[in-house]
């Protein structure tokens, strides 16, 4: 076993005069992305791309890692889209593997997080398909099972198109708002030889598209805003990863002078131990954070989940009278058939914008030094939750004691459910976020500790 594979059996690959199939053009196209693993329960509708992954190139790059299950590849994928900020794949068996599946999708897409998942089905061509097996994992059209909730989803018909197909899916589910995209091959395309071998592809011809900045008019208004307000907040929703991200809002937040509320259901995207951090997060709002809401003058939603019902739990049926700024590219992906993109906010400024794109343009406008700068409080202005002993573990007391036994240690929080105590979570730095659960009833959290 060769040292740089530690673990893992690793074939030789044929040599190249063995001949040409579909699934070897198809299995180049997913290495040519990027795609470094691909989670697989192997089934008989991909037998063709498995065989060109393991005889074509040798298990690496990508590596196929065994599940039990397709809806743990999918979530497998959708964890290290979150942990790692990069895309991988999952690879789902026609129809039943699928219907499997489609849970998990849906986590992804409700998280807005990219993952590739790939399927079969066929042969398309019913004078090839073999009696019985081969009729019932067949389907007419098997991405409408997931198209209302993935961002795009394709059945190449050649070679050449499933190239085409994989490098489409691949930047679609990596642009904001990301999510995923599902591509099937046939299986008598993935089986066929190939005499006249399209070109491998070229990825530093298919670059990621940049998000768009905001107008230099709308950046100057806001810094207006700002001078003018008393009681600037930043609601922190979905933000990336990065560090120089997450230092960036640090820097703003100080800049302004203002407060920020971070949402337990998301990612840390801010230190609740900075001094600027006016309330515990959690999957509702605490009378602590309504009551920051309501005194403040302006309002910016960094990609805020759910602003209209924020807003609502803080004003009831009163007008905001802040003036509200939303930032995000979020209803580029509503389609009407899932209700994840919740209630329609009431904006005073909508900017369809990335948003540490649009901290970046802030924080890189002339005019931002020349706003004023307040004085950041430096202590933590919200007290710990008082927890009361008694015969029954309340939630509270569960947060306190996996905190007091946890200290000192790396560990990450899968799940929480929804009364864990946001109080008791300090982020210092930008953490990792392990999944999101789309059902409700028990939320998904992010890690406790870097």
């Amino acid at each position: 076993m060769s040292k740089d594979y530690p673990r893992l059996d690793v074939p030789v690959p044929s040599p190249s005069e063995s001949g040409c199939w579909g699934s070897d053009v198809i299995a180049d196209a997913i290495r040519d992305v990027g795609i470094r693993y691909l989670f697989v329960n192997p089934g008989a509708s991909f037998r063709g791309l498995h065989d060109s992954l393991v005889n074509h190139l040798g298990n690496h790059q990508p590596q196929m890692l065994l599940v039990l299950h397709e809806e743990h590849g999918v979530a497998m994928a959708h964890g290290y889209a979150k942990v790692t900020g990069d895309l991988c794949g999952a690879i789902v068996h026609s129809n039943v593997g699928l219907m499997h599946a489609s849970m998990a999708i849906f986590n992804a897409w409700a998280d807005r997080t990219p993952v590739l998942v790939l399927g079969a089905t066929g042969p398309v061509d019913a004078a090839k398909r073999r009696p019985w097996i081969d009729w019932i994992h067949t389907a007419q059209d098997q991405g409408a099972l997931v198209r209302h909730f993935v961002k795009w989803d394709a059945q190449p018909a050649s070679p050449k198109a499933a190239q085409e197909a994989i490098a489409r899916a691949v930047m679609m589910s990596n642009t904001a708002p990301q999510g995923p995209t599902y591509v099937c091959f046939d299986a008598a395309l993935q089986e066929a030889p190939v005499n006249d071998r399209p070109p491998r592809l070229d990825r530093t011809r298919y670059p990621q598209p940049a998000g768009g900045r905001p107008l230099a008019r709308e950046v100057r208004q806001i810094l207006e805003w700002v001078r003018a307000a008393r009681r600037p907040l930043v609601l922190m929703g979905r933000v990336s990863r990065k560090t120089a991200d997450w230092e960036q809002r640090v820097r703003l937040v100080e800049s302004w002078g203002a407060l920020v509320l971070t949402d337990l259901k998301l990612g840390a995207a801010f230190p609740t131990s900075h001094g600027a951090h006016a309330a515990a997060p959690g999957f509702f709002l605490s009378p602590q954070a309504s009551e920051t809401l309501r005194q403040a003058d302006l309002i910016i939603s960094l990609d805020w989940l759910d602003l209209a019902g924020t807003l609502g739990q803080a004003f009831g049926d009163a007008l905001c009278h802040a003036r509200v700024v939303h930032v995000s590219l979020d209803q580029y992906v509503h389609n009407g058939w899932s209700m994840d993109h919740q209630a329609l906010p009431q904006t005073d400024l909508t900017l369809l914008c990335d948003p540490d794109t649009f901290v970046a343009a802030i924080i890189e406008s002339p005019d931002f030094s020349q706003a004023d700068k307040r004085p950041s409080p430096r202590e933590r202005p919200y007290p710990r939750s008082q927890v009361s002993k008694s015969d029954t573990i309340s939630i509270a007391q569960l947060a306190a004691e996996v905190e007091a036994a946890a200290a000192g240690l790396d560990m990450s929080l899968i799940r929480l459910p929804l009364g864990w105590s946001g109080d008791l979570c300090d982020f210092d730095q930008p953490l990792d976020y392990l999944g999101y659960d789309g059902g409700g009833g028990i939320g998904s959290g992010p890690a406790l500790r870097r």
